[in-house]
């Protein structure tokens, strides 16, 4: 790590530098990454609006509408392992700082293409299919996020501070849930619902284009994770992680099936479960949503740091155990009163904490650096497809099938797979990470 010194430059600059870069890191991975979650999540805010302007109103059934635009939802959400195995093999072959540029662009584009998608009363079919298109972009863009930033974060971070870094993944993911909402609420209440249909949904779409240009500045002064070693050696396969590291693939599935799980259900499906089941009311549900999800950014670095200190392993456990134990009464014990859902909800993000702080790092110590992001980033992104994505269904079914006490044990049964998944895992906090 020494460097040739300077004759010119004073040995205090050099020693300033390193926290100043390490401040440059976290900077460029953060706020990208809550541009991208702004982007990826204004959709779903936003889609009563869409539904109205892009695809046409069924004589039979007024849903149509909207549940085309859930559709279009949807795909986005199954392109996300594309984007990780895609976006995450550049990370592998490119550089890190590569994947992130292009990540961010990609989610910008496919945000400019949203905000001027035509209306259906415009251009007929044209309008959904512009809307499919930047919507797959988007999913490939989040999918290569996830893949690219995990690895950027932890690659960055000093000795014995890798949980710490770990822990903005998922700052800056509530971060950008938090201003998505924040931002479609601001325009509601500013502006008449005439002028929200023609274009109050499409400025929301347009801020998030122009934020992206704004992450893509800042991620072009960040420095790439890679070791000259690797930058130097034959550049990995697209399916090499895939081939040489089976075990190591279907580890990453294992870690994420329960927290993805929990993580769809505490900061996303909750308010609607309270709605369907004890008839909570909307605007009080959706107010404790956005207070516990500030709860929940407040907590991930101190989740992060104490995972430095004591190792990942107890954390882990923490979150499975106590979602397999607690799950079924916490979700039991949700009433008509704001205070009890209140509760329910921010015990829930405490125990998740012991997961989304040091996901990062988790996942990051599975994998070599030669094929670290592709190889978190297509297992991880379709765990998350195939469970975490799928969350809010699976809950409407067993409502719909009669069984709505059974969709808290499924959430509980996937939480104690994923504990026995980290009783095996090796600790890693102490372990020196391959670059």
């Amino acid at each position: 790590m020494t460097q040739p010194t300077d004759a010119a430059g004073p040995t205090k600059a050099a020693g300033e530098a390193p926290p100043m870069r390490s401040g440059r890191q976290l900077l460029a991975a953060s706020v990208g990454n809550a541009v991208e979650w702004y982007d990826w999540l204004a959709y779903t805010f936003l889609a009563t609006f869409i539904a109205d302007e892009i695809f046409p109103a069924s004589a039979g059934n007024s849903l149509v509408p909207l549940l085309s635009t859930f559709a279009v939802f949807a795909v986005g959400f199954f392109m996300r392992p594309i984007g990780g195995l895609l976006l995450g093999a550049i990370a592998d072959r490119r550089g890190r700082r590569a994947a992130l540029t292009a990540t961010i662009l990609l989610m910008g584009g496919s945000s400019l293409l949203l905000a001027l998608t035509p209306t259906y009363a415009a251009a007929g079919l044209l309008g959904p299919v512009v809307l499919v298109i930047a919507r797959l972009l988007q999913g490939l863009s989040v999918g290569g996020e996830f893949a690219a930033a995990t690895t950027f974060l932890v690659e960055s971070a000093g000795p014995g501070r890798r949980g710490f870094f770990s822990s903005f993944q998922y700052v800056s993911t509530t971060v950008g849930q938090l201003i998505a909402s924040g931002i479609t609420a601001l325009l509601v209440a500013s502006i008449d619902d005439g002028a929200m249909h023609q274009w109050g949904w499409r400025a929301a779409f347009l801020l998030g284009a122009v934020l992206s240009l704004v992450g893509f500045w800042i991620r072009r002064g960040s420095q790439e994770t890679r070791s000259a070693e690797q930058q130097a050696a034959p550049r990995p396969g697209l399916f090499e992680a895939l081939r040489t590291h089976p075990r190591e693939s279907l580890l990453i599935c294992g870690i994420t099936t329960g927290a993805t799980i929990a993580y769809y259900t505490w900061t996303s499906y909750l308010p609607t479960y309270a709605q369907v089941n004890v008839g909570f009311d909307k605007g009080d549900s959706l107010l404790i949503g956005t207070i516990s999800l500030a709860f929940f950014a407040l907590l991930q670095p101190l989740g992060g740091l104490l995972s430095d200190r004591v190792g990942r392993k107890p954390l882990l456990l923490t979150f499975s155990v106590g979602f397999a134990v607690l799950c079924v009464p916490l979700l039991n014990s949700i009433t008509t009163s704001f205070t009890s859902l209140l509760l329910v909800q921010c015990a829930g993000m405490v125990l998740l904490t012991g997961y989304t702080s040091i996901a990062a790092a988790v996942n990051a110590e599975v994998f070599p650096a030669r094929v670290r992001a592709a190889g978190i980033g297509f297992p991880y992104s379709a765990t998350v497809a195939l469970f975490g994505g799928t969350a809010p269904y699976m809950g409407t079914l067993f409502k719909d099938l009669g069984r709505p006490g059974a969709f808290p044990w499924y959430v509980a049964v996937l939480c104690l797979i994923s504990a026995l998944v980290y009783l095996k895992l090796p600790e890693g906090a102490n372990k020196t990470l391959d670059r």
